[in-house]
């Protein structure tokens, strides 16, 4: 990697500021003072700025349990975002892989990997993701019976050209299911349940792909992806 670009990767400065960084002799590599911008390092060599050691921040790969009042977009409005919760350098390179509604809790992906976050969205993938709802209404007898029907073979929903595809709706009570999806149009669960005369009270995503939300995270907490999880995708 240059060292300019490494400059950029691992502070707050600008192509062209590290470049008059450089020039004012105020970068070293391994104790020299380097002032040729393409002069290459990479994670074994010692790099310091105004004598401060650079690290270069690796791709991450995080779960975290998103608790409602939090917005999965790295546009700040009027809701904290999911990176706030995050305590890591450059944490703002993160972004979320499939983002949740401010009213929904549950799993969401973090990554600066953005390969990675692609193979999970792509609609190629048809990547499962798993949610729990609490609606307003019951779903009981040959209206529950329908309703599985229904979604099993697809709904078009207010505004679309096509059906969803089909979907997996498993009934845990008379208010509460779980519902599979393979796709990620906008509010989906919300407008599936609306099509059918419903509405969702609380939405909690549990898995995506096979990766499920860590029971031991509190609202709010995360922690690393393993090998393993990463690998899934």
């Amino acid at each position: 990697m240059r060292l300019d670009k490494f400059l950029c990767e691992t502070t707050e400065l600008t192509r062209t500021l590290a470049k008059k960084a450089m020039h004012r002799e105020e970068v070293s590599v391994d104790g020299e003072v380097v002032k040729n911008p393409a002069t290459q390092v990479d994670a074994h060599s010692r790099v310091q700025w105004l004598g401060r050691t650079l690290i270069l921040v690796g791709l991450r790969y995080l779960m975290l349990h998103k608790p409602v009042g939090v917005e999965c977009t790295a546009r700040r409005g009027l809701y904290p975002i999911v990176t706030d919760l995050v305590d890591l350098p450059k944490v703002e390179r993160l972004q979320a892989v499939g983002r949740l509604d401010v009213d929904t809790t549950g799993l969401v992906l973090l990554t600066d990997d953005g390969q990675w976050a692609h193979r999970i969205t792509s609609p190629r993938r048809q990547c499962a993701k798993v949610y729990r709802a609490s609606l307003a209404d019951p779903l009981e007898g040959k209206d529950a019976e329908a309703a599985v029907k229904v979604f099993g073979e697809g709904i078009l929903l207010d505004g679309e050209e096509k059906p969803t595809r089909p979907a997996e709706l498993e009934l845990l009570s008379d208010h509460k299911v779980r519902l599979t999806i393979y796709e990620g149009k906008y509010h989906q669960v919300k407008r599936m349940f609306a099509a059918i005369g419903n509405r969702v009270e609380a939405l909690h995503r549990e898995s995506i792909g096979d990766i499920t939300l860590d029971a031991t995270l509190a609202p709010g907490e995360w922690r690393e992806l393993t090998a393993d999880e990463i690998a899934v995708f």
